[in-house]
């Protein structure tokens, strides 16, 4: 395999148009949740409610992303994707509005509820359009690519919002992010083209589908990596910040994304002949070992050599995982089973940041540290388990 491959992806019939809309998409995704810690803590000055409130938006957003794709599953992209953008702007309006005020804190978590719980799952939609599209031998490379495109939005996300903290304007960060998911989504629903499908999910009982075995581990290993994510998102921040130089955040995220771009990439360059399990295995354990030097790490330099250990696993997992999870379920609930990891992730996230948040203010950022190395103990022990599944 050649990076030629990438290319024949996206000449195929409207690949092109439909994959880089959900690039600008994600790159707001990917900023929201870090952009909430920005904003709440500018406000409160409390680590603690920041967490809660992403928290909630990260709960929301697992509970409500498998429905919206089912919906979609169900009515097309085309119908469903319109109302649920033009809400969520309303959402993170109301989200805005209320962190201004300064409004009790369970208000303002009501308000990252909301907001959480109506943004739409651009890269499960993204996933079942290449399924739609491409034959199944080439999903693999296809899966690389969106990989790279969710590092690539992880990229440049925290560090636009990392950027626009550090230099006074938290609230900044949250309108971005909601401009380029709600103008990416309004972008995808104009591409009728390629577009799946709809109706099939509810003739083949998706539920079967997703409760094998095999999903269900898949579904334990993406919420440990959200868990994994959601602390580091505040340990990274909140070390930064110890340390007299918050926008050294930054650089930590660009170091960390820039050494997973750079694995995603080489790893969709060739053809593995080592099975996807014993690959998601070998890279969890990767990962486990790499959070080590964070948690003694006492200058941000160091702390550099951490972030980019687990950044180059990271895609080692998640590329697997993915061509795991096209083989286990129905190709008709592939959007809904790919939201449901997505799902999964936004949970771990969400108690991650909770207790990250809590570690954080208790014990210094190298206590959230601690929470994000027991996610990626998790991680690796539910790949071994993996191993054993047929």
């Amino acid at each position: 395999m050649s990076s030629a491959t990438y290319r024949s992806l996206l000449r195929a019939s409207g690949a092109a148009a439909f994959f880089l809309t959900t690039v600008a998409g994600r790159v707001g995704i990917a900023m929201t949740s870090l952009s909430i810690v920005w904003l709440v803590h500018a406000q409160t000055g409390s680590y603690v409610t920041a967490g809660l409130v992403t928290g909630g938006f990260a709960v929301a957003e697992a509970v409500a992303g498998p429905q919206l794709a089912r919906l979609a599953d169900r009515f097309g992209q085309t119908r469903v994707l319109p109302p649920i953008v033009l809400v969520h702007a309303v959402a993170v309006a109301t989200l805005l509005t209320l962190v201004k005020v300064g409004v009790p804190e369970w208000l303002t978590v009501v308000g990252g509820v909301l907001a959480g719980g109506t943004i739409p799952q651009l890269g499960a939609l993204s996933a079942a359009r290449w399924a739609a599209l491409l034959r199944k031998e080439r999903l693999p490379a296809a899966f690389a690519l969106e990989t790279l495109a969710n590092e690539l939005a992880y990229l440049t996300g925290p560090v636009l919002v990392s950027f626009l903290g550090a230099s006074g304007h938290p609230a900044a960060g949250t309108i971005l992010a909601a401009g380029l998911v709600v103008s990416g989504g309004l972008c995808l629903a104009a591409q009728r083209r390629t577009a799946p499908p709809s109706g099939a999910a509810e003739r083949q009982r998706p539920g079967r589908s997703l409760l094998r075995p095999g999903f269900m581990v898949l579904a334990g290993v993406n919420l440990a990596v959200g868990g994994f994510f959601g602390s580091m998102q505040i340990s990274v921040t909140a070390f930064a910040m110890e340390h007299g130089a918050a926008g050294t955040a930054a650089a930590l995220f660009t170091t960390s994304s820039c050494a997973s771009l750079l694995a995603g990439w080489l790893y969709g360059l060739r053809r593995w002949r080592t099975a996807p399990r014993r690959q998601l295995a070998a890279a969890a354990a990767g990962l486990a070992v790499g959070c080590l030097p964070s948690l003694v790490a006492d200058s941000p330099w160091q702390l550099g050599s951490g972030v980019a250990l687990t950044g180059l696993a990271i895609p080692l997992i998640l590329v697997p995982g993915s061509v795991l999870a096209e083989k286990a379920v129905h190709r008709s609930v592939l959007t809904q089973a790919f939201a449901w990891l997505n799902s999964a992730s936004a949970a771990g996230s969400a108690g991650a940041a909770a207790a990250a948040g809590w570690a954080v203010d208790t014990f210094g950022a190298h206590g959230g540290f601690t929470v994000a190395a027991t996610a990626s103990w998790v991680i690796a022990l539910l790949a071994a388990a993996g191993l054993r599944l047929k």
